[in-house]
């Protein structure tokens, strides 16, 4: 008689590429391959993608990331795959962050490239701490390199406006009063961002989250 095959173990995998100009690259595909490979390896089955666009590692709060952790807590699966610790974050404290509220809550984190994130030994910490503090460094000279690039561009034209904030653009300044006073007839984030994307209400990229509503509100809402 033939033994039933043992289920295989359900994660969630995570991707992530900080630049809008590296969607299209090799950025996913090869974080996608990755991980597929570590879970074949371990007799893990990939359930769901949760795919950052264009946001960057330093950023604490993501709609992927948040996401995904809600869906860590609601729906059974304890375990998550990351290329490289740096597609978690690029900030060693939100790194640290992080991998303390996963294995409070008994997450599993997992990283194809970096072994035992979770381990409590010293020396596993330390080493831990500097691959964060490297990815941290490399993002902050990235940073300084294109401001240098900025600089040099407004010497040269005498102008260099780089991203303008939300609500500078026409038209924005309109969605801004809206969604404010939705807000403030108790409507709360998420039927706010329903009810813009069914209208074809566009943001800068993508679509309305409750995140980033809610991120408009807390910005033009005077304390």
């Amino acid at each position: 008689m033939e033994s039933t095959p043992k289920p295989l173990k359900k994660a969630f995998g995570y991707l992530r590429v900080s630049g809008k100009s590296q969607v299209d690259g090799d950025g996913f595909p090869r974080q996608k391959a990755a991980i597929t490979k570590w879970a074949k390896e371990h007799g893990v089955r990939i359930v769901r993608w949760f795919t950052e666009k264009g946001v960057s590692g330093t950023l604490e709060h993501r709609e992927e990331l948040d996401a995904m952790l809600v869906a860590l807590m609601s729906n059974g699966v304890d375990t998550v795959v990351v290329e490289k610790l740096d597609r978690l974050s690029r900030d060693l404290r939100i790194q640290e962050n992080l991998i303390h509220e996963y294995f409070t809550n008994r997450f599993v984190l997992v990283s194809t490239c970096e072994p035992d994130l979770g381990s409590d030994d010293p020396n596993r910490v330390f080493m831990r701490q500097i691959f964060g503090a490297v990815a941290q460094l490399d993002k902050s000279n990235i940073v300084l390199k294109l401001r240098a690039a900025r600089q040099r561009t407004k010497l040269k034209t005498g102008r260099c406006e780089g991203r303008m904030p939300y609500g500078f653009r026409e038209g924005e300044q309109a969605i801004i009063e809206r969604i404010k006073a939705e807000r403030a007839q108790g409507r709360n984030y998420e039927q706010i961002a329903k009810d813009l994307n069914a209208e074809g209400v566009k943001p800068r990229t993508g679509i309305w989250y409750p995140a980033n509503v809610r991120k408009i509100v807390l910005k033009h809402t005077a304390l």
